[in-house]
């Protein structure tokens, strides 16, 4: 679902919404002179995990001009972040920024840790340079206003021979005085020495034929903010989102899911730790890049998205494994349908409506499967020194646990 407002009052900046409502909030945020377009070939992909607020900045896109005065400070910026998420029932939020996007990114990790879970700070840097040349082209933008500025858009924001003709569309339509007034803002902004006190989880993202805020500039932070992780990508000047989405988007899922890492995490929890260490086990250099598939998109990505509970999804993943057959998957499924509360009875139910939809001849293979494992369960909770809550040694009986993972998604 897609929402996009303006404040009737005019007194917050245009956003637009997507994804589910409950789940995770990550705000993005936009580079002088675009709008929310700039997120447009990301927010879509993101927006499956997350509950995704693209804003735009004060004159630019949907935002009204006068959000914004002259000699405005990022610290300005921010605060209308801050003010947009609490009209949007957002406490802590991640938030991703390009260029001055990310420079709000950085003041609002910075001086509101409280609100920020974690941080991507997309070609941007933590002082711009110096005040000079904004001052300079904040008078100049005042005076002439902004159609030399975009005529020479595409050689500052892209690498030779690319363009998006809607940024640059943006760029013509912004209002010259709030324009100005963020250039007022980035040459006051220096947050140098506050780098060390960030204690979000921050990933830097570096274009590398970026002329704006080179490589070095990102880099500098990854330095100073504690933990910080710095990736470059080749091929994408300064509106990398625009430019080298994929990469952009990768690099996002990575930091803000967790990637792997969490896939690994929610999969030991969901299916024990004794399947996942034989299939790890059972491991090769043939199979590694699947796991890893697994890891971080069905583990990654679906299973830890609350807006189903784990014991909903256990029930929608047994009925999808009943409809095609898959018996060996549903046998290691029914067993974490057990470690997640559902009862034998809760479970017979749920395999009784499959008998419905499925068919009677699955069904009742289904019920057979799992007649087994609630059997196996059920004696090793008796048994003296067994450990309950384990997929059986015997992997004669299930070949899921024989394999790595190869069964699809739900392994």
């Amino acid at each position: 679902m897609t929402t996009a407002t303006e404040d009737p009052h005019g007194k917050l900046p245009y956003h637009r919404a997507e994804g589910p409502a409950t789940a995770a909030p990550l705000l993005l945020g936009p580079s002088l002179g675009t709008s929310t377009t700039l997120w447009d070939q990301v927010a879509p992909e993101l927006s499956l995990t997350h509950r995704v607020v693209r804003w735009d900045l004060p004159g630019h896109g949907g935002s009204p001009a006068e959000l914004i005065r002259p000699g405005a400070t990022v610290g300005e910026l921010a605060g209308l972040v801050l003010s947009l998420a609490d009209s949007l029932g957002i406490g802590r939020f991640a938030y991703a920024g390009v260029s001055l996007g990310g420079a709000v990114g950085l003041h609002l990790a910075a001086h509101h840790p409280e609100r920020v879970g974690s941080l991507a700070v997309i070609c941007s840097s933590a002082h711009f340079g110096g005040s000079a040349p904004w001052e300079e082209r904040a008078a100049r933008v005042r005076r002439e206003g902004l159609g030399a500025l975009a005529d020479t858009a595409n050689s500052r924001w892209f690498t030779p021979g690319y363009t998006v003709p809607a940024l640059v569309a943006d760029h013509r339509g912004t209002d010259p005085g709030a324009y100005a007034a963020c250039c007022d803002a980035l040459a006051a902004f220096d947050i140098r020495d506050r780098l060390s006190s960030i204690a979000a989880p921050t990933l830097l993202v570096a274009g590398r034929e970026d002329p704006a805020t080179p490589p070095a500039h990102l880099r500098e932070i990854a330095d100073a903010v504690p933990g910080a992780a710095l990736t470059e990508i080749p091929g994408a000047s300064h509106l990398a989102p625009a430019e080298r989405p994929e990469a952009v988007l990768a690099a996002l899922r990575a930091h803000f899911t967790g990637g792997a890492k969490r896939g690994m995490e929610v999969r030991r929890q969901v299916l024990g730790d004794a399947h996942v260490d034989r299939a790890q086990a059972r491991q090769t250099g043939f199979t590694a890049r699947f796991q890893d598939f697994i890891s971080r998109y069905a583990w990654g990505e679906i299973w830890t998205d609350d807006t189903l509970s784990r014991r909903e999804r256990s029930l929608i993943t047994m009925a999808v494994l009943v409809a095609h057959g898959h018996d060996d998957e549903l046998a290691m499924h029914i067993r974490a349908a057990r470690r997640h509360g559902l009862t034998p009875e809760q479970i017979g139910a749920a395999l009784l409506q499959t008998a419905v939809y499925c068919g009677v001849p699955a069904a009742n293979s289904a019920f057979a499967v799992a007649q087994r494992v609630l059997a196996e369960d059920a004696e090793q909770d008796t048994t003296p020194g067994t450990v309950p809550d384990r997929a059986p040694d015997d992997v004669s009986d299930n070949a899921s646990d024989d394999a790595p993972d190869t069964a699809g998604p739900s392994a």
